[in-house]
Parts: C-alpha cells; structure tokens; sequence
C-alpha cells in the first residue's frame, strides 16, 4: 500500500524592504484557511503553542492583524536538547473588504487553533428576490 505523506514547512514572515525588527526572534506566518459562509467569513489559523492570554488581533483602519507569542516552558532543572519544530511567534496580516461588520468580529482560541468569526454586513449578505408572474 503507498504511503501518502506530505511535509509542511513553516514559513517565515517577510519583513517588508526597510523594516527592521527589534528582537532576535523567527515570526512564522500561520496557515490559514477561509471560509465562507451566507452569513460570516471564518479564518481559522494554526498557531500552536498560543493560547487566548497570548494572541492579539487588532483592527485598524481594514488591516486585520493577528499576532501569537509563544512562550517555551520547561520543568525547572530541564533545558531543550533538540528541537526539529522551529519555534517563533505567528503575524498575519490580512486586508478586509467593506462587507465585514467591524463591530461583530469575535475571535476564540482552543489548542493551538484560532477561529475568528468576520460577520458580513447586513448590505452584503445575499438576498434572494422572488419572481412573479404577470
């Protein structure tokens, strides 16, 4: 039986030219998937090691911003030997449309994995129209 095996790679994010950041540390973009629906747009992203006291998502202007800190915790005496996973903090930046209701946005995080919910406003929500004959 063939083995159907695919390795991801985590990618790290591009400082845009002229940008510098201010800590030694990797910031990996997270995957993501979208999806939408009649009534929301949902972004579920991968962010392992980030929990809800650790993310940040903010709203500025149509620059949704999402931002995961991961902190290491070893058990006091234990120091890392190896890692194979690259560690580092997530960013994702992504620009939304005028059809997401800014004020309805909620956002939760359980195991790594972080669902947020973009309602679409009322004008931009399908509306069936019914057709009458004459």
């Amino acid at each position: 039986m063939q083995e159907n095996t695919q390795e991801i790679q985590k990618k790290e994010v591009e400082s845009p030219a002229g940008v510098e950041r201010t800590k030694d540390q990797k910031v990996y973009m997270p995957a993501v998937d979208i999806i939408e629906r009649t009534d929301e747009i949902v972004v579920i992203a991968d962010m392992a090691g980030c929990d809800e006291n650790s993310v940040d998502i903010t709203l500025e202007k149509n620059l949704l911003t999402i931002y995961g800190k991961v902190l290491l915790e070893f058990d006091e005496g234990l120091k890392p030997a190896l890692f194979e996973y690259g560690t580092g903090d997530y960013q994702r930046v992504f620009t939304l449309s005028n059809e997401v209701d800014r004020e309805k946005i909620q956002a939760k995080v359980k195991n790594g994995v972080l669902t947020i919910i973009l309602p679409k406003s009322a004008a931009a929500k399908t509306k069936k129209i019914a057709v009458i004959s004459e």
